[in-house]
């Protein structure tokens, strides 16, 4: 039986944490993510691919990935590349939502997901050695939060539009 992630979210992170993560989940779910747990090296982890409409649009990890930091969530954004990632340059936001994404760049670790780092210009600013998911989001507060779903509306509305 697949665990329901409410009840992760409730068992394994911190009272402070806790809100923040079940209002980004009925968020998802009002939006109409398919939520698709993690294979391979993530299948014994609390891992979710969220699709809309079969395409990627960010992961969410409850939880630590190697047990240092118990009551941790991550969110990455969507597997973006060269080519799907032209949306950053499209997307008129005011500079303090500018600084909140530049501050969450998801920079290249060498894990071998992204094959390297890119240089890619996200909102104006470039930037190198980024990560083929571009966002990291640790632990996020309520206005990272609303810019993550900022976001998942821009990457639906990109998707929309792709599909016709």
């Amino acid at each position: 039986m697949i665990e329901n992630i409410e009840n992760i979210i409730r068992n394994i992170l911190s009272e402070a944490e806790i809100g923040n993560a079940l209002n980004f989940v009925t968020y998802l779910k009002k939006n109409e993510m398919e939520f698709i747990r993690g294979k391979g090296y993530w299948k014994d982890k609390f891992y979710w691919i969220m699709n809309y409409k079969n395409e990627n649009v960010c992961s969410i990890l409850i939880g630590p990935e190697e047990k240092t930091d118990p009551s941790q969530w991550l969110i990455w954004s969507e597997n973006s590349n060269d080519n799907s990632s032209h949306w950053f340059e499209n997307i008129i936001l005011d500079k303090y939502i500018k600084e909140i994404a530049w501050k969450n760049i998801d920079f290249c670790g060498n894990c071998g997901y992204c094959l390297g780092g890119k240089c890619k210009t996200i909102f104006g600013k470039e930037f190198n050695n980024v990560c083929g998911t571009t966002f990291l989001f640790k632990n996020p507060n309520a206005e990272t939060l609303d810019f993550m779903k900022k976001m998942i509306e821009f990457r639906k509305n990109e998707i929309f539009k792709s599909i016709g």
